[in-house]
């Protein structure tokens, strides 16, 4: 390994460590404070490992998939599911941070880096619409874990949850999107609120 490889692969390692400071809306299970987008990847890696033998993909694949899929927030920011935001402003804002970031590797790794990103955001392929059912999965359930979480800060009735998380979760595993379901359904039950 040349020494250019290898300080081209160290600062990009250590430009995003940046990932820890990104905080998005989710709390933790323990409501103890929000997490962050590193933290968010590394479970999200867990539940397809976890998950693994319930789906037909390349697992290896999607955990790659889901730990690269939010470095683009170092420069683009999280954007929440339940806020107002312009597809199109946001989509140029995560290109370019794609292209920034990755572009800091050697050559065939950025270009490998990217091309799962891509793959991830277009969610055409099975272990891609596995990877997004995943990331809207683990939100929905810290949500069902904290009272709510998101949920009642944003004012986010049932039909809203369902609408918002059932198509792409569903769209990636019919039997994950059943056991979430009844844990929305159950959550609103409980919750007493607005089921609308």
């Amino acid at each position: 390994m040349s020494n250019d490889r290898m300080r081209e692969q160290l600062a990009f390692l250590a430009e995003i460590d940046a990932l820890k400071t990104i905080v998005r809306q989710s709390p933790l299970a323990n409501r103890s404070r929000r997490e962050n987008s590193a933290e968010h990847s590394w479970h999200l890696a867990m539940f397809a490992l976890v998950f693994a033998d319930d789906a037909t993909v390349d697992t290896a694949r999607v955990i790659q998939m889901l730990l690269v899929h939010d470095i683009v927030e170092i420069d683009a920011g999280d954007t929440p599911i339940h806020g107002e935001y312009d597809p199109k402003a946001v989509e140029a804002r995560e290109r370019a941070a794609a292209d920034r970031l990755f572009g800091i590797l050697p050559e065939d790794q950025a270009a490998n880096l990217l091309a799962l990103w891509q793959e991830f955001e277009a969610a055409q392929t099975p272990e891609a619409r596995f990877a997004k059912a995943l990331d809207r999965l683990q939100p929905l359930l810290l949500n069902t874990l904290t009272g709510g979480g998101t949920w009642a800060e944003n004012g986010v009735s049932e039909a809203d949850v369902l609408a918002r998380y059932g198509p792409t979760i569903e769209r990636g595993s019919t039997a994950l999107w059943r056991h979430a379901r009844t844990l929305v359904e159950r959550h609103f039950a409980d919750a007493g609120v607005d089921r609308g």
